[in-house]
């Protein structure tokens, strides 16, 4: 049996009340964090409270070399962990498909997502989200100027009225060279240590408005943990303030209904005559 377990947002406690049970359940413990991570816990504090222990993957004992993985759940009850919910990223839909072919059962335990805690927190409704997507630090696509699939995700839900998601890019094994800091300088990009790097949102609005320079956002920081961080703002304004420790992401909102507007102001601040609403 293999079992994927998503973890939540925030810490060891993110967890929900089936995944903790199967989690001890099982015989072997596998994890991958290079998709997203726990920023409130460690791998040390995720053994100790589940009383467990974690052999962490990197990307490559995952997509390439999961043999051992899959061996061992021919015969145990393997737990594989990720932030999150389990079944966001297509690495593991495939590790559930190879498994599927080599007749292991499988079972999923979500978590919850950023996606969904976007919705909650900002109170921009779930159905009106277009297509998501992930802005990566200028040095890891290598163009010039913003990504088409940034700015064509962009605007094309912007001429639907829906609201985007735009996942600011995370660095794990993959820092880069000091010579190639985004925006360049390292207090723009929030470092967990050398091999470890997090778009922050003051990041992501710089960039965005080298485009966008008047549009709103919403920046959602620390989504899950006791202190969620909820602010509103044009790209400029927002390039130019802090918000904070890790993990950070933007919103850009298309047409809002009155409700979603009035939620905007309350909670995220923003001005009600920069929204479009409908």
């Amino acid at each position: 049996m293999l079992t994927f377990i998503g973890l939540g947002l925030y810490d060891e406690r993110s967890i929900t009340v089936e995944g903790r049970g199967a989690l001890r359940d099982a015989d072997r413990v596998y994890a991958e964090f290079y998709t997203s991570k726990l920023l409130g816990t460690t791998v040390p504090s995720l053994e100790a409270a589940h009383d467990i222990d974690i052999e962490v993957r990197d990307r490559a004992g995952v997509e390439q070399h999961p043999e051992d993985i899959l061996e061992t759940a021919e015969s145990e009850d393997v737990a594989f962990l990720t932030a999150g919910d389990t079944m966001i990223s297509t690495t593991h839909v495939d590790l559930r498909l190879r498994a599927h072919d080599r007749g292991i059962e499988t079972r999923v335990i979500h978590g919850v997502t950023a996606q969904t805690a976007t919705s909650s927190l900002t109170g921009l409704q779930n159905y009106r989200f277009g297509p998501a997507t992930t802005l990566p630090f200028p040095y890891a696509h290598g163009a010039d100027g913003l990504p088409a699939s940034v700015t064509e995700t962009i605007d094309e839900n912007r001429a639907d009225g829906l609201h985007t998601v735009v996942y600011l890019d995370i660095k794990v094994g993959n820092s880069s060279p000091s010579s190639q800091n985004p925006v360049g300088s390292d207090d723009k990009a929030n470092r967990d240590d050398e091999d470890e790097e997090f778009m922050t949102a003051d990041v992501g609005a710089d960039l965005l408005a080298a485009a966008y320079p008047e549009l709103v956002g919403v920046v959602i920081a620390r989504a899950g943990s006791p202190d969620p961080l909820v602010e509103a703002g044009t790209m400029s304004e927002l390039a130019d303030r802090e918000f904070g420790e890790p993990l950070h992401l933007l919103v850009i909102p298309g047409e809002c209904h009155l409700l979603e507007a009035d939620a905007l102001v309350e909670l995220a601040g923003a001005e009600r005559n920069a929204l479009d609403v409908v």
